[in-house]
Order: C-alpha cells, then sequence, then structure tokens
C-alpha cells in the first residue's frame, strides 16, 4: 500500500527575512547575468516553453498553473543543460589562465543521469575529458545516454551519495576537477557555478510570466534548482515572494527529514525510486543556506503520484498541450495535487482557488524505455497523437 503524502511546515521560514550578503555571495544578479551571457552565446540556446495549463488548474482547483518545460533544453532532455555545463566552461576557462588547455582538463561528477549528461556534453563542447560516476540502480538507457556524449562512464556500488564520496575520491587522486551540483564541506566553489546556470531557467520562466505567481512547487534532490529559483524570487519580489514548496520521494526525503530537525539531516527512506533525478539522501549546504529561510514547506510523495502525473501531461484535458514529463519532472504537480486534495494542507498553504502556481518540469524522456513503461506511449506518440485522451 502506497503511503499519503505528507507536509512538513518549515518552522524557519520567514518571508521577511533579509536577502543576506553570505546569500549574495552564492547566488547574484550579477552572477545571472554572466551565466545568461555565456549560455546564450552557446550553439542551439532558445528559452524554453512556458505553458498555460489552464484545464488542469480547473481540474486540481487552482487560478493558473504555469508549467516551464525543459524536456527540450539544448537537445539534451533536462534543465541540468543549464548546471553542469556552465560550470564546467568556468573550469576550463580557469585552467586556461593558468596556462593549461582544455585537452589536458578532467572534469569527472557523480549523477543519477541528467547532470552527467550536462557534464559530458559541455566537455565534449569545450574540448576536455570528463568521467561520470554512476551508482548501482542508474538505468542502462541513461548510462548510454550519457557515453554518447564522449564520456567515460564508471559504475559504482550504493546509491548516489556512495558515488559522490567516490567520485571524489577518484578526483583527488588523479588530479581531476569534480563539478558537482551538490555542495559539502570545503567543496562550494563550483556548486554555486552550477546553480547560477540553474537560475537562468528560473529567470526565463519569471519574465514570461504575465503576474507573479502565488505558489512554485518545486523538486528538491539535493536542493540546488529549488534553490536557485528561491532565490531569484526573494531578489525579485522581496517580502512578497510566493510560498516556496520542495516536493521530494517519500523513500529520499532529505528536506522533509532537515525542516523537521531545523538543520541538514540526512533522508531516513533507502532512495529507492522511480524519480531517480531526486533520489539524494543528504541536502547541498549552499541549497540548505538560501532554503533554510526562503523555503516554506517539504512534501514528500509516493512513486505512484509522480507515474500517475506523467499519464496525465501525456493526455491532457482540451485546450492544454500534451507534455512529455520525465519522472522527476513532476513532483511539483504530483505534490500541488496532493495538496490541494487535503482540507488541511490546502490551508496551511494558503492555496486557494484563485492561487497562481509556477512549475518547472525538469525533464522530458530522459530513459525512453522507462517513459514508455509508465506511460504506455513512445514521447513521439504522446506529442504526434496530441495525448488525446482516451
Amino acid at each position: 500500500m502506497a503511503k499519503a503524502p505528507t507536509l512538513i511546515l518549515n518552522a524557519a521560514a520567514n518571508r521577511r527575512a533579509p536577502w543576506t550578503d553570505a546569500q549574495d555571495a552564492i547566488l547574484s544578479d550579477s552572477g545571472l547575468k554572466a551565466a545568461w551571457a555565456a549560455i546564450r552565446a552557446w550553439d542551439g540556446y532558445r528559452p524554453t516553453p512556458l505553458h498555460r495549463l489552464s484545464g488542469l488548474a480547473d481540474e486540481i482547483g487552482v487560478g493558473d498553473i504555469a508549467y516551464k518545460d525543459e524536456s527540450g533544453r539544448f537537445g539534451l532532455g533536462s534543465f541540468k543543460a543549464l548546471g553542469g555545463a556552465y560550470a564546467t566552461s568556468r573550469v576550463v576557462a580557469a585552467a586556461g589562465q593558468a596556462g593549461r588547455l582544455p585537452k589536458d582538463v578532467t572534469v569527472c561528477c557523480a549523477t543519477d543521469g541528467n547532470h552527467g549528461r550536462s557534464v559530458a556534453w559541455g566537455a565534449r563542447m569545450l574540448g576536455c575529458r570528463a568521467v561520470i560516476f554512476i551508482h548501482a540502480t542508474v538505468s542502462d538507457g541513461r548510462k548510454r545516454a550519457i557515453e554518447a556524449y564522449g564520456a567515460e562512464v564508471r559504475r559504482t556500488a550504493g546509491d548516489y551519495d556512495d558515488s559522490v564520496r567516490v567520485a571524489g575520491a577518484v578526483a583527488d587522486a588523479e588530479g581531476w576537477q569534480v563539478v558537482s551540483d551538490t555542495s559539502y564541506a570545503g567543496y562550494l566553489d563550483v556548486p554555486r557555478d552550477v546553480m547560477q546556470g540553474y537560475e537562468v531557467m528560473a529567470a526565463e520562466a519569471f519574465e514570461a510570466l504575465l503576474e507573479p505567481p502565488t505558489h512554485i512547487f518545486l523538486q528538491a534532490g539535493v536542493g540546488g534548482m529549488a534553490a536557485a529559483v528561491a532565490a531569484l524570487a526573494k531578489r525579485r519580489w522581496g517580502d512578497r515572494r510566493p510560498t516556496i514548496v520542495l516536493a521530494e520521494p517519500d523513500r529520499a526525503d532529505c528536506w522533509a527529514a532537515s525542516y523537521v530537525a531545523a538543520r541538514p539531516t540526512a533522508a531516513k527512506g533507502d532512495l529507492d525510486t522511480i524519480m531517480a533525478g531526486l533520489a539524494c539522501g543528504e541536502v547541498s549546504l549552499l541549497a540548505w543556506d538560501i532554503l533554510e529561510t526562503h523555503g516554506d514547506a517539504a512534501m514528500t510523495l509516493p512513486d505512484e503520484a509522480a507515474a500517475a502525473e506523467m499519464r496525465r501531461l501525456a493526455a491532457p484535458t482540451a485546450g492544454d498541450p500534451a507534455i512529455v514529463a520525465g519522472e522527476s519532472a513532476v513532483a511539483g504537480l504530483a505534490a500541488l495535487r496532493a495538496a490541494m486534495a487535503a482540507p488541511a494542507m490546502r490551508a496551511e498553504l494558503g492555496l486557494t482557488p484563485t492561487s497562481r502556481v509556477l512549475l518547472f518540469g525538469t525533464e522530458g524522456d530522459t530513459d525512453p524505455e522507462i517513459y514508455r513503461a509508465i506511460v504506455g506511449k513512445s514521447a513521439a506518440e504522446v506529442l504526434t497523437s496530441g495525448g488525446n485522451r482516451q
């Protein structure tokens, strides 16, 4: 029997909390300007679509849903293209200033799939070598997708957090540069660049909105993407920022656990979830520095909730577009639906029939075989048919 979704409010959340100098040293308007200028110069850059899902909003019971669809980002299928590749470009630029050629640089990272694909793509674009570490349960389809960009892929025992430690140890021994999307004690600079790349996605979405959202539901994982969106929302709207809700698998609930403990705390679950990109047991310290006060709540979700939303977006009501959303793209939507269905959660989050909700569809069918097994159609079939409901 599936667990019911749970809501954990963050007692330290404070809309009136200032944006501090320490937080601005992590993510800033000047950093966003630099990242956006660099990313705009890459071949194939274009803002991803922001869909208005009026039919889905009516169905769930809110006033408006805006869905930022990252499935087409640079042909990599996820928002991660913005972070890993941008951080890799910064590593290569720093090496150049020290007199090293790109071909003499090796970058590496641990990944559930999408971040590693971004680092591998960035390395190929920039002319350096990439070695990507994947853990035991990363699918062969995601492994092949990384290898397609010329990276060496090494599979490790254990879970994502174990692969992070292995990647760090090998990099230290070999003199490689780790390009990780999670930060930890002693490793902060590169993850800042990764998160700054993610802010480009948030900036595109905010620019396309007709009016500010009242709520933003965000997939959590280690928290880098969620922190990037929350940071820009705070800098953009100040004390009037939207309510920020983090969504994560119930078996990888590090943000819920951290909000309960009021400090970074490891997940209680076994990290075995179809939401592979969110199968993270420990929060990023940089993300915590932002979401400790600028994240309002965390919701935990069973895998079945994610699978249902994948199928729902592929078969929309009249007027909404068919959307290809992977397993890790839909946690925010699943959390919104669960909260609206539970009067107590709805009240605690201040959700009403006039709420304007922003969602980030962070990936498409990044493993086509898994996508088809869950949805019953390939991505091409979904888009060709328009997702007509049967």
